[in-house]
């Protein structure tokens, strides 16, 4: 049997191995401040890849007892900082945007008015939802109160992302909401603002 290769996950775990030992539990907890948003199926491998990196010798598994209880805690070795760092040298892969909302908007033809006005209201009230956590996350780190201070210079680029994401999903579910609300009661009837469509290639010639 081959053994197994690291994958974009398994370095993602890697690079938190790279800020300090953690246990599964903890991992687990740093994930999903962390690496949620950006790379949700890391959380689904958490099991699985820590012990990939102990096979493939870019992390060691040590077991501590806390209590009764016994708890696997994981460290990255030499190799694995090389490994590492030989994977931040690539520039990576771009974004992939995966919207089932906006996929229903896509064919709201085939729909009402008021089922593409609610999954708009639904796309809106994600980015609020989402953003809540993120403002406090923001104010803690601009009040130098975040964990892991020395790395918020890294942070801060994610933080900055994820803000204008939020922001722009809002403000285009506004405007998506202002445009169907002047669509007739059947949507298949529905034609396009040509202002707006001039506008739209307006600013997709923004390079």
């Amino acid at each position: 049997m081959s053994s197994p290769r690291p994958t974009s996950t398994s370095f993602a775990i890697l690079g938190l191995l790279a800020v300090r030992p953690w246990s599964t539990y903890e991992l687990t907890r740093q994930m999903e401040r962390s690496l949620r948003r950006m790379w949700p199926r890391a959380q689904s491998k958490l099991y699985e890849e820590p012990k990939k990196l102990v096979e493939l010798g870019l992390a060691t598994a040590d077991t501590e007892s806390v209590g009764r209880r016994g708890r696997t805690v994981y460290t990255i070795t030499d190799a694995g900082r090389r490994a590492l760092a030989a994977w931040l040298a690539q520039p990576g892969d771009g974004p992939v945007l995966e919207f089932e909302q906006l996929v229903k908007l896509s064919f709201a033809e085939h729909g009402s008015r008021e089922d593409a006005l609610r999954t708009v209201a639904a796309a809106r009230a994600w980015a609020v939802e989402q953003n809540a956590e993120n403002l406090s996350a923001a104010e803690e780190y601009a009040g130098g109160a975040g964990p892991f201070q020395g790395r918020a210079a890294q942070g801060m680029l994610a933080g900055a992302f994820f803000t204008d994401f939020y922001a722009l999903v809002a403000q285009w579910a506004d405007w998506a909401g202002e445009q169907i609300e002047s669509w007739p009661d059947e949507p298949s009837q529905a034609r396009a603002d040509v202002a707006e469509l001039a506008a739209i290639a307006r600013r997709a010639n923004w390079h």
